[in-house]
């Protein structure tokens, strides 16, 4: 009888240390993944912010002034007016929908100074 739980005893440790193992091996491979992860996120915030600072840099007033001077003709540019705005009371804006909001019950109370109630 002794020996059988030498025996299992034996077998419960190397399952564990299987088991640990395993768990070890999934653990690395999960933080290398994360690690994988934030270098591409690093990397794609990096690009992220270039093309932002390329698009501010070519969205400037003055380039997109002188294109637009450049190009008068080809693209039938004309000089912006006050006449070519409206004014707020000419735009249509859609109806608010009416908001159902129950029934409302009013309830008075009256309290006196020592705080009970009077109908």
């Amino acid at each position: 009888m002794r020996g059988m739980a030498h025996v299992l005893t034996a077998v419960a440790v190397i399952a564990l240390a299987f088991w640990a193992y395993r768990e070890t091996h999934l653990t690395q491979q999960a933080a290398a993944e994360l690690r994988s992860l934030q270098r591409e996120i690093t990397g794609l915030r990096e690009a992220l912010g270039v093309q932002r600072a390329e698009w501010a840099y070519l969205n400037r007033p003055d380039r997109l002034r002188e294109l637009a001077l450049a190009n008068y003709d080809r693209l039938g540019l004309m000089p912006m007016l006050p006449s070519q705005f409206g004014e707020i009371e000419q735009v249509a804006f859609p109806p608010r929908p009416a908001r159902f909001l129950g029934p409302l019950i009013e309830t008075h109370a009256r309290f006196t100074s020592d705080g009970e109630e009077q109908l």
